[in-house]
């Protein structure tokens, strides 16, 4: 699956203080990055929650960043927000770029290529069915300012050896205690119709376990969805229900048939 992220969210962070007022931004560790390199980031608020995530492009002279469409003007007002004695250039850019999503698992990997898509581009409606497959939350759908990054996937972007960075303290903290209370796992669902986005997830031990965030149906997997499930009950194999139809639950990305 190709997908063209010209028209994606992108920013470009110029100036002296770039390397390290990023890196003070965000979860990954950006001094560490070689020219050319790409890194998923997650950007937090004191409390340790998703203000944005975007992937970080260190280039020769600049970094670039790339984010969801909706995201953009929201994380340029944010980092400019920061950007108080930082001698740093922030603002929106425009690029060339696209992807290969060859199977859910790639959404996390796949790196950009900064060229027109050699083919035809995935329409919105197949790009949508492949982020629910990956796990791959949405701002503002299945992820936002009352999450943690660690609830979900992102916290695969989370470096906790690197230096301080905004929300650091929050996140650190709960990560050393252990399994947090919620988590975002995938549901294959019985059924060929979506099931309904905000249905509760009931368990046989926990008649509101979870709520669903994204649901779709997948060529490969069926009816399947992204629901924040309880601590108790998020194991793959578990069996639930929503919306009144049965429910397994798995882990993500979806794999298999």
């Amino acid at each position: 699956m190709i997908v063209d992220q010209s028209s994606w969210g992108h920013i470009r962070i110029d100036g002296n203080d770039r390397i390290r007022f990023l890196n003070g931004m965000c979860t990954v560790d950006v001094t560490k990055m070689a020219e050319g390199e790409w890194r998923r980031a997650v950007m937090l608020d004191v409390k340790g929650r998703v203000t944005s995530f975007f992937d970080v492009v260190h280039r020769a002279d600049h970094l670039l960043l790339i984010c969801e469409p909706g995201l953009r003007d929201r994380t340029v007002e944010l980092l400019r927000k920061h950007a108080i004695m930082d001698e740093v250039d922030i603002a929106p850019a425009a690029a060339i770029v696209h992807r290969v999503w060859s199977d859910p698992a790639a959404v996390w990997t796949a790196p950009p290529v900064f060229a027109a898509p050699p083919g035809p581009a995935a329409s919105a409606a197949e790009i949508e069915v492949r982020r629910v497959e990956a796990g791959l939350p949405l701002y503002g759908v299945d992820v936002g300012e009352d999450h943690f990054p660690f609830e979900s996937l992102l916290g695969s972007c989370i470096d906790y050896d690197k230096g301080c960075y905004l929300g650091q303290e929050p996140v650190y903290r709960v990560h050393t205690r252990g399994k947090p209370a919620r988590q975002m796992r995938g549901l294959r669902v019985d059924g060929a119709e979506p099931v309904h986005v905000g249905a509760i997830v009931a368990h046989p031990a926990r008649a509101e376990a979870g709520t669903v965030t994204s649901a779709v149906v997948s060529p490969d997997f069926g009816s399947i969805a992204l629901a924040y499930l309880h601590r108790t009950v998020l194991d793959a194999g578990d069996q639930v229900t929503v919306g009144g139809r049965r429910a397994t639950v798995v882990d993500l990305p979806f794999s298999g048939t």
